[in-house]
């Protein structure tokens, strides 16, 4: 073949493998990692008066350590932002955790806020665009209200208790319990490694009754609460990375609260630093990312100083908004 040729082959031959790359579809890489993830959490509402003077929302300082310790900085998210805030806001952070405490599931502006992070969320896994959602105590309540469609929630008190798992048969197999130690796994069934603190929650019963939920989650373990109904208290998503827990494990390593009958032995630190690293590298698998460094800086909840309210409050610390 002459040089010419073979010139004219060699354009040919380039131009067909990069009009074929353009033309295919495009696929996320999940061995891509972020180094750097942010995650959101989604303030809270106050509605404890010893509470109202510091501010109208507010974040415990467990939460953000305990995210921090899975290898991850935080974002504080607002309540009053507009539904284009959000938006940008989600194309940003690398998951979102919802937190525990008291509002109405349904027609707050917390649910509200929710419900738009969640439709998000939907949409850009179903595009291959991967983001986690983790909800606690009442976060994983409300992300069975968002997935239901409505509140299904009763009387379920498991206040100030720390309780073993009933660990279904789909928790073996589930991705939160996959690299946990066989050890611990069995501790979890025997020993009281999960700190529980509260009132209402999702009964088995209302569960498997309910197909929206039956099909978008596995159910990996149970409880039984004061009054003898069974509950769920950890879920997992079949499709989506979205996951749930009735219980605390912050609790176990950075809420040293007052009055709390909550553990403290090895396990319990080890589960609490297993569950951590596992959501904050679900968080790494999102390529999300900021505009610039500064308005990354900016944002970050290291711009705020929590405050201690171990004297009047559960917590030892809270960051006020």
């Amino acid at each position: 073949m002459s040089n010419t040729g073979f010139s004219t082959f060699a354009c040919l031959f380039f131009a067909c493998c990069f009009c074929y790359s353009i033309a295919r579809p495009t696929k996320l890489n999940q061995d891509v990692s972020n180094d750097r993830p942010v995650i959101g959490i989604l303030t809270q509402m106050i509605s404890d008066t010893a509470m109202k003077p510091f501010g109208k929302t507010y974040i415990p300082s467990s939460y953000v350590k305990y995210i921090e310790s899975g290898g991850s900085r935080v974002m504080p998210i607002g309540l009053t932002l507009t539904t284009a805030d959000y938006e940008s806001i989600f194309r940003k952070i690398n998951g979102l955790v919802f937190i525990g405490g008291a509002v109405d599931l349904e027609k707050s502006d917390y649910a509200r806020v929710a419900n738009i992070f969640y439709r998000l969320a939907l949409k850009a896994n179903d595009n291959g665009d991967f983001f986690p959602i983790w909800g606690t105590c009442m976060g994983m309540q409300l992300l069975t209200v968002l997935v239901a469609g409505k509140s299904l929630l009763e009387k379920t008190t498991a206040e100030n208790v720390a309780l073993h798992l009933n660990l279904t048969s789909e928790a073996e197999s589930s991705k939160m319990f996959e690299g946990f130690p066989q050890k611990l796994m069995s501790a979890l069934t025997k020993e009281p490694l999960t700190g529980n603190f509260h009132n209402y929650g999702l009964s088995v019963k209302n569960f498997q009754e309910n197909e929206p939920l039956r099909s978008f989650f596995s159910l990996l373990s149970t409880n039984v609460a004061e009054n003898q109904v069974h509950f769920v208290s950890t879920i997992e998503g079949r499709k989506y990375p979205f996951y749930g827990v009735q219980w605390h494990p912050e609790v176990n390593r950075f809420q040293w609260e007052r009055k709390r009958n909550f553990p403290h032995s090895a396990h319990a630190v080890q589960l609490s630093s297993l569950l951590a690293q596992f959501f904050v590298n679900e968080g790494r698998r999102s390529l999300h990312q900021f505009d610039n460094p500064e308005e990354e800086a900016s944002s970050l909840i290291y711009n705020d100083t929590p405050v201690y309210t171990g004297n009047f409050t559960g917590y030892e610390q809270i960051y006020f908004f």
